[in-house]
């Protein structure tokens, strides 16, 4: 069983089948392995190295400490374990990102045992939801009704208590887990994913669409780095849910939406799906780009919100949905900087970095993704801020110099006596001038063939 974004025992179709087969050919032993892939473990930021170094430890736990960890190509690993254990097939969940399609088409040609792929990290796999003539959906709303009216299967069985795990093999390149300073993360593995799962549906579910949005409040579930690693499988959180929480259902469509666009389109993940705001867009460059961006990643423009949620990822290596949102308007329409210079900040720092999210989530906000009239759309991230913050005290929470300003005031020091005497910086930009900016130019680049 070649485990990957599955880090789970339950509801885990794949490793049913590894185990399956295992009795049928007589032997009756499972050899669980992942793979320290160079490709993903050095393209990820250390919170994310962290967080799966925490995560293996929790599922080498689950299997008696019979996992089997080797670093290197997996196309050089997966031939050396088959070789070693005498393994008469080998497991997978199927995965459908650009890199590991390519990967595991690669694998496969390499064995000389049956490749076997069972199930998806997602409901229901992408490709499979499409339009009545067999194209796939560019709008997330017709995508979400097909996607329901398609369904999904419930939760697999777990797996039998006798199962032989065997290494097979010696570890060889378990990953040292990066040091993240004053930065804490959550539990990982699946039993944390459960236990969290269950704490929100029980305590927070029935409140979530009211409080989802707000900033200032644990309204969402922050399941996302669960779900990232496979330490819960979406079909299990949605056969829990009833009627009244299609709202959150919603979310989880989402992002198999946005897995089934990267499916579809493999370039998204780094190349605009409206090509024009690649090459036709007049971005800002040269050292003024840099010094922007400098004070947007270290949360110091001068927008108390904004700012709030880029010193929360950094701390946390977090942020809340709705300020992914408000800090993603401010690279791209206050600051005029592409969206994929946001995106790959994002992903250096969150634990939850999904590439497929990540990338359409922020083509969203920036105005060249799925959405079918998106350029209009500028975040105030004063108002934002008085909206999902109303008393201030995310922003209090995340930036020591506002501290002393009460209320919502909070989110505008330029109206206080006292705004920055502990050193909070004035805005770098205007924002009611660069949104004109911003709409001339989306306006302009649109009107072109």
């Amino acid at each position: 069983m070649w485990f990957r974004r599955d880090l789970r025992l339950r509801d885990n179709p794949a490793l049913l089948a590894a185990i399956e087969a295992s009795r049928e050919s007589g032997d009756g032993r499972v050899v669980p392995l992942f793979v320290v892939d160079p490709a993903i473990w050095d393209a990820a930021g250390p919170v994310r190295q962290a967080y799966l170094v925490d995560s293996l430890d929790s599922l080498g736990a689950s299997l008696g400490r019979n996992l089997l960890i080797r670093h290197g190509r997996p196309q050089d690993i997966l031939p050396e374990v088959v070789a070693a254990s005498g393994a008469t097939s080998v497991h997978i969940a199927d995965d459908f990102g650009p890199y590991g399609r390519v990967r595991d088409a690669e694998v496969e040609s390499l064995l000389r045992v049956p490749l076997v792929r069972t199930g998806s990290p997602y409901a229901v796999a992408p490709g499979r939801v499409t339009k009545d003539d067999g194209t796939a959906y560019r709008v997330y709303t017709p995508f979400w009704r097909a996607w329901v009216r398609h369904g999904w299967r419930q939760p697999a069985s777990a797996p039998p208590s006798d199962v032989e795990w065997w290494e097979a093999m010696p570890c060889e390149g378990r990953p040292a887990r990066p040091d993240l300073g004053d930065l804490v993360l959550p539990k990982a593995g699946e039993a944390a994913a459960r236990e969290r799962w269950n704490e929100f549906r029980e305590s927070r579910l029935t409140d979530y669409t009211e409080l989802r949005n707000r900033a200032d409040l644990a309204g969402t579930s922050a399941m996302g780095h669960h779900l990232k690693w496979g330490e819960i499988h979406p079909r299990t959180m949605l056969a829990d849910l009833g009627q009244a929480d299609e709202v959150f259902g919603k979310e989880l469509a989402w992002r198999e939406f946005y897995a089934d666009v990267l499916t579809q389109k493999p370039q998204s993940a780094t190349r605009s799906l409206d090509v024009r705001f690649d090459t036709r867009m007049p971005w800002t460059t040269g050292d003024d780009a840099d010094s922007l961006f400098d004070s947007w990643s270290k949360g110091r423009t001068g927008y108390p919100f904004v700012d709030a949620g880029m010193r929360q990822l950094r701390a946390e290596g977090w942020m809340h949905n709705r300020v992914r949102m408000v800090v993603a308007s401010f690279l791209v329409k206050d600051l005029h900087l592409p969206w994929q210079r946001g995106a790959r900040e994002f992903m250096k720092w969150l634990r939850d970095g999904d590439l497929a999210s990540n990338a359409h989530g922020w083509q969203w906000t920036a105005g060249c993704g799925t959405d079918a009239s998106p350029f209009y759309r500028v975040f105030n991230p004063v108002l934002q801020g008085l909206k999902f913050d109303p008393e201030g005290d995310y922003v209090r929470r995340y930036i020591p110099e506002l501290r002393h300003l009460p209320g919502k005031s909070v989110h505008e020091p330029w109206k206080a006596i006292d705004g920055y005497v502990d050193g909070y910086p004035e805005p770098i930009v205007d924002h009611a001038v660069e949104r004109d900016v911003a709409l001339a130019d989306f306006a302009s680049v649109k009107a072109q063939a």
